[in-house]
């Protein structure tokens, strides 16, 4: 089993909280974010691990154009692993596998729910404020930037731009993309807040932190 990370982010909007360093070796409590994403693909079995982080690449590709870059360079066909380079999760890899091959579809990508950023207000009859929510869950999910690709999503995706506009879509419409939902831990890192979260996360439980799965 293979996986491809897509490690491309140069940490722009976390400024000064990523110490110098790019998205993907910003620390998280002492460990590099990727050492958390390779620890887990390890866990779940993959033996091989392939970055797309811009080097080698003949010219800015986008998401979709580097993975499909990435996947050229793959050992094996079937079903491998995609990450986005910034999420932090704790989703069941082998059952996300196993779900994949069940719906036998051409790509499964995890869900998660989606939180409101706001508290809410709720209204009764004639206006009237009945109560409030502070950061309810909504009825919808969310891309959690988290895939399993098989060999047609492989081959269908851009030579450049985004596959989730364009790859993901396509598939959705013939019935080929499937959805894995996940209501546990995932984080992405992407402003100061979120790195805050995922120390805060990280500190309070060490027994995740990867130094340590390893030797469990």
């Amino acid at each position: 089993m293979e996986a491809i990370i897509l490690a491309g982010g140069q940490a722009t909007r976390l400024g000064d909280a990523a110490r110098g360093h790019p998205k993907a070796l910003v620390p998280v409590a002492g460990h590099p974010l990727a050492e958390y994403q390779v620890s887990q693909l390890v866990r779940a079995g993959v033996e091989r691990v392939i970055v797309s982080c811009g080097a080698g690449q003949p010219e800015p590709l986008g998401r979709g154009g580097g993975l499909r870059f990435a996947a050229q360079h793959r050992d094996e066909s079937g079903p491998l692993y995609a990450f986005n380079g910034d999420e932090l999760h704790d989703v069941d890899l082998r059952a996300f596998l196993d779900a994949h091959e069940e719906n036998e579809g051409a790509a499964t990508i995890v869900v998660a729910p989606l939180k409101s950023q706001f508290g809410v207000v709720e209204l009764a009859h004639g206006d009237r404020v009945s109560g409030f929510h502070e950061a309810p869950r909504l009825p919808h999910w969310v891309n959690a930037g988290i895939y399993v690709l098989d060999d047609e999503a492989l081959e269908r995706l851009p030579e450049r731009g985004d596959h989730e506009q364009s790859t993901f879509p396509e598939l959705a419409e013939e019935g080929k993309l499937f959805a894995f939902r996940h209501e546990g831990l995932w984080i992405t890192v992407n402003t100061p807040k979120d790195l805050e979260r995922a120390e805060e996360h990280y500190a309070a439980h060490p027994e995740l932190r990867p130094t340590l799965a390893r030797n469990r």
